[in-house]
């Protein structure tokens, strides 16, 4: 799951897909990276964190990285939460992994490139990332079941 900062979006990506994951008893490695740097080491953005809570999903254990070369070769699938950060995925990519490269919405809304958006530089819009990411999540289990 990636995002920009990985503190808001991508780390509520990363807690609702483990929450869903681990209620269907289904194993998989699920993280969470931002294409910037800026808060390496923060944990999520408290609003991010308050809404997941209040939506019975714990991510305050996470903390903020920023996408790694070695993620592409880890990773089955690398979803983007808007189209500024699929291109910068796609842009430091090895081309071999382009194909692992998702927009996460696309899994609600095929071929629609939506974006999740940024609730960073405002005090809404936590819910419905959460609620958008969650219906993506749901479908994600579905094709993993």
């Amino acid at each position: 799951m990636v995002c920009l900062g990985n503190i808001c979006r991508s780390p509520v990506a990363e807690g609702i897909l483990k929450h869903k994951l681990e209620q269907h008893g289904i194993e998989a490695y699920v993280d969470s990276a931002g294409t910037s740097g800026w808060h390496n080491g923060e944990q999520p953005d408290a609003r991010s964190m308050a809404n997941a809570k209040k939506n019975g999903v714990d991510i305050s254990d996470q903390q903020s990285r920023q996408v790694r070369d070695d993620d592409f070769e880890t990773f089955d699938l690398i979803y983007a939460m808007d189209n500024a950060n699929y291109s910068n995925l796609i842009n430091i990519a090895p081309e071999e992994h382009h194909h692992k490269i998702k927009m996460i919405l696309n899994e609600v809304y095929p071929g629609e490139d939506r974006p999740v958006p940024d609730p960073y530089y405002g005090d809404d819009g936590f819910q419905l990332v959460f609620d958008l990411v969650n219906q993506a999540c749901d479908k994600i289990v579905e094709q993993l079941k």
